[in-house]
């Protein structure tokens, strides 16, 4: 079983996306804002992040880019799952170093797909 870590300060949206993610089987943790994900962070490494991109404190783009940077977590797929939804926000998530980009609301079918590309 992989581990999760979901980051989305809308609890509706959380609530959605953690309920996807553990009837695919997956063990899920998940943080509000930027501090608490550097702190779920340095208690488990997870196999997989989905990251919002509007949170309170750092926005998820500085969160991949600072994760994408550092050696002990460069190598974890990052989700983006976000309201914005542009060309221009998808192409700037995967210039920030980012896996996938999932817009909101989830459609569970394009979440399966991402994930089953991303967790071996």
């Amino acid at each position: 079983m992989s581990t999760v870590l979901v980051v989305e300060d809308g609890l509706t949206d959380m609530e959605i996306l953690c309920r996807y993610l553990q009837q695919a089987g997956h063990s899920v943790i998940s943080a509000k804002s930027s501090e608490e994900a550097q702190e779920q962070l340095v208690q488990k490494t997870p196999d997989l992040i989905f990251l919002d991109v509007i949170l309170p404190g750092k926005s998820g783009y500085e969160i991949c880019r600072e994760l994408k940077n550092n050696p002990s977590t460069s190598n974890i797929p990052i989700i983006f799952c976000s309201t914005k939804n542009s060309d221009v926000d998808k192409m700037w998530g995967t210039m920030l170093g980012a896996d996938g980009y999932i817009s909101k609301p989830i459609d569970p079918e394009e979440l399966a797909g991402t994930l089953k590309q991303l967790i071996k």
